[in-house]
């Protein structure tokens, strides 16, 4: 087979509906939009009205809200780490961070990281996460392995911006000019 050769099946591609082309098309005159009226008009949008009825989005309560500054966190388990070290994926005699993590898929890159306790692990291991569960922990010290906290000072990103110096204000300068003389 070569690449002249290959062809799609006819069903795989759908022709596009050409409208206002005659009556006998089906979709003639007025294109299937109806007669007259705000629906039959371009540029309408309509959505969530209800004919002057209160809407759905209005008539149910609100609650609660989102918080825009919250902290996303993705998980790891031990038996997660555990499976990592037994398929060779990361070496349990280095110290393990979130980029290693992220690298292998266990977490989303970027993201701060915890460690929790579901599952064993049996080799000794050094973690570098963000958060830890004291069940994860205990585990980890058992099979003689150690867990470090990265702190924000020590996570480049979370590190925050240098903020520039409030430009000084030149009508406070004449004010006290007068007033001294």
């Amino acid at each position: 087979m070569a690449l002249n050769q290959l062809t799609d099946e006819s069903y795989s591609r759908k022709n596009r509906k050409r409208v206002g082309r005659g009556i006998g098309s089906g979709k003639g005159k007025t294109c299937g939009s109806g007669h007259k009226g705000q629906k039959s008009r371009s540029g309408v949008s309509i959505n969530g009205f209800e004919g002057g009825q209160m809407p759905i989005y209005m008539r149910l309560p609100k609650r609660g809200f989102v918080n825009s500054n919250r902290e996303i966190i993705d998980t790891v388990n031990l038996q997660d780490l555990q499976a990592a070290v037994d398929k060779k994926l990361v070496d349990a005699k280095k110290e393990i961070t979130p980029e290693i993590l992220a690298e292998i898929g266990l977490v989303k890159k970027g993201l701060k990281v915890k460690l929790l306790g579901k599952g064993k692990i049996t080799d000794a291991v050094k973690v570098s996460v963000h958060h830890v569960s004291a069940s994860a922990e205990a585990a980890v010290k058992k099979a003689s392995g150690a867990v470090t906290l990265i702190s924000k000072g020590e996570d480049a990103k979370a590190a925050p911006k240098e903020k520039k110096a409030a430009p000084k204000d030149k009508t406070s300068k004449a004010a006290s000019a007068k007033k001294d003389k």
